[in-house]
């Protein structure tokens, strides 16, 4: 049996996230909501050390989870997330980049062009 959740900031996200698929046929979209419709112990958190690793200088990513805040990130990069220790977010900031809510990154990029999702 399949449980479900309670978490209406979830919910939101993954319907904003399948209208965003649906409007605008875009994969990406579908493929974050596939992630994010684990359960929470499955969800991926990923570091910073993660993001600066697998990134790009003035990359977009995308992590289906939480992003905490161990490593050092060495270049600008805007990162989305379900969720983001205070930790992570200065040291994005820091770097020069800048971290959305997964519908601000939506709205900013509807088509999902360029985005690499970590986790």
């Amino acid at each position: 049996m399949r449980s479900k959740t309670i978490n209406t900031e979830l919910i939101d996200v993954l319907k904003t996230l399948v209208r965003a698929s649906n409007e605008k046929d875009v994969a990406v979209w579908d493929a974050i909501a596939d992630k994010l419709r684990k359960r929470k112990h499955k969800r991926v958190a990923v570091n910073i050390s993660r993001i600066n690793r697998y990134s790009t200088d003035d990359e977009t990513v995308v992590v289906p989870g939480k992003i905490l805040g161990s490593g050092m990130l060495t270049h600008r990069v805007n990162v989305a997330a379900l969720s983001c220790s205070k930790q992570a977010r200065e040291k994005i900031e820091g770097a020069g980049g800048k971290y959305l809510t997964i519908p601000a990154l939506i709205q900013e990029n509807p088509e999902g062009s360029g985005i690499r999702i970590i986790g």
